[in-house]
């Protein structure tokens, strides 16, 4: 489901002493890390990474470099799009003032632990020299070796051995006989071993490997236990494989203490998981937009999963079946068609023959005849006795017939179509210019169009061709 009726996400932010607004075009979790793109008013793209939820730095940059730490949050990690109904969640910090360059890593040492830092470093290689970047970090790594904290030392850089291998200078140094021990240690020990001795490397490995089942759970208790439950959310979410009904239920009263229930149906809905299965306030929700009047936003809500609702939802679906404006019915006419399959209960006649006429006359200013005709086939089994689907099916029929154009007009005029109705007509005149009829009706058209001048034209024309018709 497209989000077009969520409200843009801004954000304010102080950058050189100037102040700007920018719309939030994704963000992208990864880990403890979240990557926010934000478009200004003039096009320019700002880039911000924060780390649990505190702004680190960011940046005016032109595109995003291959191999940089926001390139990988942006292929790796979670993201969402523009307007997705957990955005404004995630970015809810405004205004934001970027650090001056020149104080960012004193500021960090004053904010951050040790181990820490290095991985923060890391990630804002797209700010940052290389140089810059790896002098931190092995200051960091060589101050812990100093000490004789060799499990700090390769603590602080074994992480960024993935998260960014091009930082890691001395790489080398972590294969030697002092650390290894410890390397031994992280490649044959469990996840939940490692973690009781490095938790930084274990959230960062188990969101890496996420769609592991393991891994997924162990997450999902780290995240729970953080009371980061957004992102939890968002991590539930991605993962197709476990989401049933059940689980949807208990997620539902977690996010309902972060967002609104409409938004949450609709970040289910864009993750593909039937918010009216699991959902028990969905009913009710609906329900009050249909008691609003807003019948198109229900059924825009309801289409996506119009073949897989609950029994109680079908006084709801005839509600819409009966009451939807025949231009939305039109422009939606493939998810109308699924709803048709839903309902067993029928209409009075003349009130279904009067839906299928404004359909028909919605469909027919976008389309011609023929493609009217079939689109109307699915509706025709519904309604077999329907008069108004049988005229399109004749005109349809007798579209090329150049003999029966008065006819054909005449249909054209019973669904108000009077500009292809006059086209007829005009053609009928032509092969018979002594006969009245088409003036006649080429008159009654331009009534109906408003033209009066033109309409006076064709009945002085009808008056004199029946006149010479009665002395002749």
């Amino acid at each position: 489901m497209k989000n077009e009726q969520m409200v843009p996400t801004h954000l304010t932010f102080k950058s050189k002493k100037a102040i700007k607004n920018g719309e939030v075009i994704r963000t992208a979790l990864f880990a403890r890390f979240k990557v926010t793109e934000v478009e200004t008013e003039l096009k320019e793209k700002y880039y911000f990474i924060f780390y649990k939820n505190n702004l680190i730095y960011g940046d005016l940059l032109e595109h995003i470099e291959e191999g940089t730490f926001i390139e990988k949050a942006m292929e790796e990690g979670i993201v969402l799009e523009r307007n997705h109904p957990f955005i404004s969640v995630l970015n809810q910090a405004s205004p934001l003032t970027i650090p001056a360059k020149n104080k960012l890593f004193s500021m960090l040492q004053r904010n951050y632990s040790l181990l820490e830092i290095p991985c923060i470093t890391a990630a804002l290689d797209s700010f940052f020299s290389k140089d810059q970047l790896g002098q931190t970090i092995e200051k960091i790594f060589f101050h812990f070796r100093r000490n004789g904290s060799f499990l700090k030392a390769f603590q602080s850089i074994r992480i960024l051995s993935e998260f960014s291998p091009s930082l890691v200078t001395v790489g080398d140094i972590l294969n030697t006989r002092e650390f290894s021990s410890y390397a031994n240690f992280y490649s044959t020990s469990s996840i939940s071993a490692i973690d009781q001795k490095d938790p930084l490397y274990t959230e960062f490995y188990c969101f890496a490997k996420r769609k592991h089942p393991d891994h997924h759970k162990m997450l999902e208790t780290l995240l729970k236990n953080q009371e980061r439950y957004a992102e939890w959310l968002l991590v539930w979410m991605e993962d197709k494989k476990n989401l049933i009904t059940e689980s949807v239920r208990s997620n539902t009263d977690l996010a309902l203490h972060y967002i609104p229930l409409e938004n949450w149906i609709l970040a289910l809905s864009q993750a593909n998981i039937n918010p009216y299965q699991g959902v028990q306030q969905s009913l009710g929700f609906i329900e009050d937009l249909i008691s609003d009047g807003q019948l198109e936003k229900a059924a825009i809500y309801l289409f996506p999963f119009i073949q897989d609702l609950p029994a109680e939802y079908n006084k709801i679906l005839n509600e819409l079946r009966k009451n939807l404006d025949a231009q939305f019915v039109a422009s939606h006419l493939d998810e109308f068609l699924l709803l048709l399959e839903q309902i067993d209960q029928e209409d009075d006649p003349m009130q279904t023959e009067q839906r299928i006429l404004q359909l028909i006359a919605k469909l027919m200013e976008g389309h011609d005849v023929s493609a009217v005709s079939n689109k109307l086939k699915p509706i025709s089994k519904k309604f077999p006795h329907s008069l108004a689907i049988r005229k399109i099916n004749k005109m349809a029929a007798i579209l090329e017939d150049p003999d029966r154009m008065m006819e054909l007009g005449q249909f054209y005029a019973e669904f108000s179509q009077y500009d292809q109705a006059i086209e007829c007509f005009f053609w009928e005149m032509e092969l018979k210019p002594t006969d009245p009829n088409p003036v006649w009706q080429l008159c009654k058209m331009y009534q109906h169009k408003g033209m009066v001048q033109e309409a006076s034209a064709y009945q002085q024309i009808y008056t004199q061709l029946r006149s010479s018709g009665e002395t002749g």
